[in-house]
């Protein structure tokens, strides 16, 4: 064949094509041994020619830009026929493999912990938190100002305390209007941008939210003690007279009777705190209406959650009968504190949690966002620890994320291993099964810690929160070690200590340190104050501890940093190991992990040295990963010899694969077990 390139060649009757690329041999020709290349008569093509209908066509190789017929007669041959299939099957297999393993990992995954158990909660209390307009009390913006502080403390929620229209009788716990901001810390608009910005920055912000009681220069209480048909039983009112307006022995909380005549009305309502602050009436369906309705107000404005303030106190008894008196002799005349009764009839009555499951309900409506879990947290100062308990939520029945845990504001009655071991012990030992703990050392009305403890206790307690299982609360100002300020009657502002000194809650709420400029960096345009500034601002602010590697600050922030980096912290077995006249000391593991935790806390008055040898699942060395004295950082100790002095605290790092609670499963708490699985670095059921 003179030419190198074939064009199409055409086979029989069933019309298939083969075309040959350029410089392609075609083994299907022949050529004349006799004769030449070229036949002008067309005789020896004719002879030479092939069937190809008949002959299997027997290219060597494919070739790029093959047709369709010649890609099919390769494709169908089994040395590509059998690996494609191979190649298919694998992968379908691959394919339901890794669909079974994801179904496993989802199915035997441990719930993810919500936002609300990830970092400790920052309580600001906005008065004293930061000044932006100079008027010398802290506002809305001046949060705003400060969000980075949360960032550097690992924070992840801020409660803020009530910042609802108010006469301020009881700064800002006496609510004129729910859906106000009140004028000193700014306006509707100053919320929104401080959420708004929170959310940016992956901050959460938890409300206070006020149901017991309003103002009595709330709109609905003005309507109601002038007879209004809608609102005449918004309130608790009874039958009185001007002269003795005492239907019973009742005492409100900051002392005194209960009952207050009203020269409009002409009866007595109920107030359970002061006379300006009239207790709601929520056996009334209108008045439980009006609640869920300013609930669903805040929650739309995107807040995540609420503390329910003064639970306890929502509802009392109908029968309005005498409380019985704690010593029955005492002439009913002296009874003038809520110390003087047994609160039967006031406090923890039948129907209240029924009342904050309706609450529930109605957040969980606004939870079903992925993230978004709206926190229910309740406040409840029981003196019987059972009655707190019964704010969790049940399997069958969700109520409170969970109660606040007061149990360490005991912390400076005694100090001593043993008390402190006592009081933790307390809380775990009566929590339900599978519920999250929580632990709070000071409030807004409750003595600074490190002034009812001593200043030499607040590292130690602070380490003490952060190691603990469960939640913890830091109210501002404890991370750098703030105390209470000292006040005169003249200069109480709070209408507790103006009726009773020794129980006035301004110490505690001295504008926050900020630095050792003017008042503390709280104010910086005037020098204006609410309440004095602590005169140890110069040395004891955020600013100078930032500089400071061994400060109370930066304790702090290294604490909560390990406490969410380590998963034997934040989401471990508990298990109690030691406690004596000066310490107390437990473990914190998680089952599959061989990295564990060993706290050792001197609360005590002196040194001491703590044996552990008796614990065969501590190895013999020990390396303290943090004290609270810096020099000891780094230090390895044997299990037999520990020592600390007082106020100190050490945080061990050890590893073992030996684990302690399944030996000792009466000293262990966890709350959602789980085990590690080291080789995909996963955490499963178990």
């Amino acid at each position: 064949m003179s030419s190198e390139m074939v064009p199409n060649i055409t086979g029989g009757g069933g019309g298939s094509s083969l075309e040959l690329g350029e410089c392609t041999r075609n083994v299907g020709f022949q050529e004349d041994s006799g004769g030449s290349a070229s036949d002008p008569t067309g005789d020896n093509r004719r002879s030479a020619a092939v069937d190809l209908d008949a002959v299997e066509y027997t290219q060597i190789k494919p070739y790029a830009g093959m047709p369709k017929e010649v890609l099919l007669l390769y494709s169908s041959q089994a040395r590509y026929r059998v690996p494609r299939q191979i190649f298919f099957w694998l992968t379908v297999a691959c394919t339901l493999v890794l669909v079974a393993l994801t179904i496993t990992v989802i199915a035997l995954s441990p719930r993810c912990l919500s936002w609300w158990q990830a970092s400790p909660v920052y309580q600001v209390y906005p008065r004293s938190f930061k000044d932006s307009d100079g008027d010398g009390v802290g506002d809305l913006k001046g949060i705003l100002q400060q969000l980075n502080h949360f960032q550097y403390l690992n924070i992840k929620s801020v409660s803020i305390s009530p910042f609802y229209r108010s006469p301020m009788r009881d700064f800002g716990y006496d609510v004129e209007d729910f859906r106000a901001i009140d004028p000193l810390f700014g306006t509707m608009r100053d919320f929104e941008e401080l959420l708004a910005e929170m959310h940016n920055k992956g901050l959460k912000l938890i409300m206070d939210f006020i149901p017991n009681h309003t103002s009595d220069r709330h709109r609905w209480f003005n309507l109601s003690r002038t007879g209004d048909e809608h609102y005449k039983d918004y309130y608790v009112w009874t039958n009185c007279n001007a002269t003795a307006p005492r239907p019973n022995n009742w005492v409100s909380v900051f002392g005194n009777s209960s009952w207050t005549y009203d020269d409009v009305r002409g009866q007595c309502y109920l107030h359970q705190f002061l006379k300006e602050q009239p207790d709601l009436n929520f056996r009334n369906p209108h008045v439980r209406k009006e609640m869920i309705d300013i609930i669903h107000f805040w929650l739309e404005k995107g807040v995540d959650g609420f503390r329910m303030s003064a639970v306890k106190h929502l509802l009392e008894a109908t029968h309005l009968r005498d409380e019985p008196q704690v010593e029955p002799n005492k002439p009913q005349e002296s009874i003038t504190s809520q110390w003087d009764l047994h609160h039967d009839h006031t406090t923890s009555q039948l129907g209240l949690h029924d009342l904050l499951r309706e609450w529930r309900a109605e957040m969980d409506i606004y939870s079903r966002e992925p993230g978004r879990h709206r926190v229910m947290v309740t406040e409840s100062y029981d003196d019987e620890v059972d009655k707190t308990m019964m704010y969790y939520s049940t399997p069958l029945v969700k109520e409170s994320d969970f109660p606040f845990n007061f149990n360490l504001l005991d912390l400076p009655q005694n100090t001593s291993g043993f008390w402190v071991q006592h009081l933790v012990r307390r809380w775990m030992a009566n929590m339900p099964s599978g519920q999250w703990p929580n632990w709070v050392v000071g409030n807004h009305d409750k003595p600074r810690i490190a002034s009812s403890a001593g200043r030499g206790y607040a590292r130690v307690i602070n380490m003490l929160l952060l190691t603990l299982p469960g939640t913890p609360t830091v109210y501002y100002g404890e991370e750098i070690g703030m105390e209470n300020i000292n006040l005169t009657w003249s200069q109480t502002l709070d209408p507790a200590g103006r009726y009773n000194a020794s129980a006035g809650r301004d110490p505690q709420r001295s504008p926050m340190q900020w630095s050792s400029g003017l008042n503390a960096g709280f104010n910086g345009k005037t020098n204006a104050t609410w309440l004095p500034v602590h005169p140890d601002y110069s040395a004891v602010n955020v600013e100078t501890q930032k500089k400071d590697e061994g400060s109370v600050l930066a304790q702090y922030r290294f604490l909560s940093a390990l406490r969410q980096s380590a998963l034997p912290l934040h989401r471990g077995w508990f298990c109690f190991i030691h406690a004596d006249a000066n310490v107390f000391s437990y473990l914190r593991e998680l089952d599959g992990l061989d990295r564990a935790f060993l706290v050792v806390l001197n609360f005590g008055k002196a040194s001491a040295v703590t044996d552990l040898s008796s614990v065969s699942e501590l190895p013999a060395r020990l390396t303290v990963r943090m004290s609270t004295d810096r020099a000891n950082d780094g230090k390895v100790l044997q299990k037999s010899h520990i020592p600390t002095a007082a106020g100190e605290g050490l945080v061990i790092e050890f590893v073992t694969p030996t684990r302690f609670n399944p030996s000792h499963p009466a000293q262990c708490y966890v709350s959602e077990k789980a085990c590690y699985l080291g080789f995909i670095d996963i955490l499963y059921k178990c």
